[in-house]
């Protein structure tokens, strides 16, 4: 598997437009929409956030099968993974195509009923809560329901097809699903821009996601099932998708338990602050936030788009390699961090001023905090990156106990405190140094063997 430069730089175009889109809709979103407006609006990004939960881990697990089906394994497990010889690798890759289908088969399979089970939860829990939650409101709140309900059905449909992701990624094709995401986010961007010019609020921001899905979704399929694949996949019977199934689901719902936990970890903040805090000071928060995500993504960027191939050098015994990919995505990672944080922190109120924004960021030392916690929760996505490619989940049951600590912390913290934004940032932060934030990069050092300074392995070529 051949992943370059070129899909680096590619992916962080993608990256880029993903998670700035809405950062390039603020000034309109600021000038044309109510504090009260914003608030509710990432309430729903971070519902949106919550549907991507009911995965349960499988994507990432799928990801990885896929790669491992087209480095040439004949068999899935559910702990470790077939290793290749390099002599034979480096001869001819025999790709399994019953094994692929048998694989697409399970993933259809699973992700049609975890969709319909989201509709469910957000069409009856969701929509209680989202009803609480517009009795602070003061605007129009038939806009807000209409947009919900949008939000329901789009957030079902990408989760229905999310597996395209898998396929693409997994296959190696990096730079096509990169490119595919530049034009649903172009797409996205132009849409909501034009609809809240025309002052249509929170449905202008939905609707226009819900076009950059669908685009999205069908490019994906049309780059993946091509005239080869399609006509491979036919000619063959497909194995067990059942079995296939059973093979992935320890993992699979370690990972998802693990990603639950990261969202009770990062998440659960706007959440359950909206419940104590006005809207106004969720609106400041969930603005900040959503800055400071973009610049996690963005120091992500190098080992995300390396992971297919870090699962790949795994199965032929390159831990060389790995090495050298790890060390440099933690120097790109740090860098990003210090210079994107440094500007949002020295100018972000100034070009929040300049565009008349209604709604501000949150005050410097809340800022120093987030970007303190966003700094270490990356560090630990980041060391789960590595870890997850020994097809092996250690990390799944202080992910949810953390996230069950910092859930009841804020929840204590608000009732025996004056509500304050402080508490949002304190608690997540003291949970997070005492255990997760050393502990997993620890892991990593162990396992690929690295010691503090190594600057012997950028001196070989990839």
């Amino acid at each position: 598997m051949r992943i370059t430069r070129t899909d680096v730089l590619w992916n962080y175009v993608a990256t880029f437009f993903k998670l700035a889109t809405s950062i390039l809709l603020i000034p309109l979103i600021l000038r044309e929409m109510s504090p009260e407006t914003v608030g509710i609006w990432s309430v729903f990004m971070t519902i949106s956030a919550f549907s991507s939960l009911l995965d349960f881990g499988f994507s990432s697990s799928f990801t990885r099968s896929v790669t491992y089906v087209f480095s040439g394994v004949k068999e899935l497990k559910s702990k470790g993974f077939e290793e290749i010889k390099l002599e034979e690798h480096n001869k001819y890759i025999n790709i399994d195509y019953s094994l692929l289908k048998g694989l697409i088969g399970a993933m259809r399979w699973f992700y049609l009923r975890i969709s319909i089970l989201l509709f469910l939860v957000l069409i009856t829990i969701g929509t209680y809560y989202i009803s609480k939650l517009t009795l602070k409101y003061s605007g129009n709140q038939h806009e807000i329901y209409i947009a919900w309900f949008l939000l329901c059905l789009i957030n079902c449909y990408n989760l229905y097809t999310l597996y395209y992701e898998s396929l693409l990624t997994g296959r190696g094709l990096i730079k096509r699903s990169k490119q595919i995401i530049i034009l649903g986010q172009i797409t996205y961007l132009c849409i909501a821009a034009t609809l809240i010019i025309m002052g249509k609020g929170l449905i202008a921001i939905i609707a226009a996601q819900a076009v950059s899905v669908v685009i999205i979704r069908i490019l994906s399929f049309k780059s993946f099932f091509n005239k080869d694949i399609r006509d491979k996949l036919q000619k063959l019977s497909s194995r067990d998708y059942k079995k296939i199934l059973s093979t992935i689901y320890p993992n699979a719902i370690k990972e998802g338990m693990t990603s639950f936990g990261g969202f009770m970890v990062q998440k659960s903040s706007i959440i359950i602050g909206s419940i104590f805090l006005s809207l106004q000071d969720i609106a400041s928060y969930g603005i900040s936030m959503q800055v400071i995500n973009v610049i996690s993504g963005l120091s992500m960027v190098y080992m995300v788009t390396y992971q297919p191939k870090i699962a790949h050098l795994r199965t032929i015994g390159d831990y060389y390699s790995i090495q050298k990919i790890y060390v440099k995505g933690q120097l790109i990672s740090f860098i990003t961090y210090i210079l994107f944080g440094i500007f949002m922190f020295l100018f972000g109120e100034i070009t929040l001023a300049k565009i008349g924004s209604l709604t501000q960021l949150i005050g410097p030392s809340f800022l120093m905090l987030a970007l303190i916690i966003s700094f270490i929760e990356t560090n630990i996505t980041v060391a789960g990156i590595i870890l997850l490619t020994k097809n092996e989940v250690p990390f799944y049951k202080a992910s949810l106990i953390s996230g069950s600590i910092i859930i009841l912390g804020l929840i204590i913290s608000f009732n025996l405190y004056p509500p304050n934004l402080y508490l949002l940032f304190v608690v997540p932060l003291i949970v997070d140094i005492a255990y997760q934030g050393w502990k997993w990069p620890f892991e990593v050092f162990k396992d690929l063997r690295i010691k503090f300074y190594i600057p012997s392995i950028f001196l070989r070529n990839e």
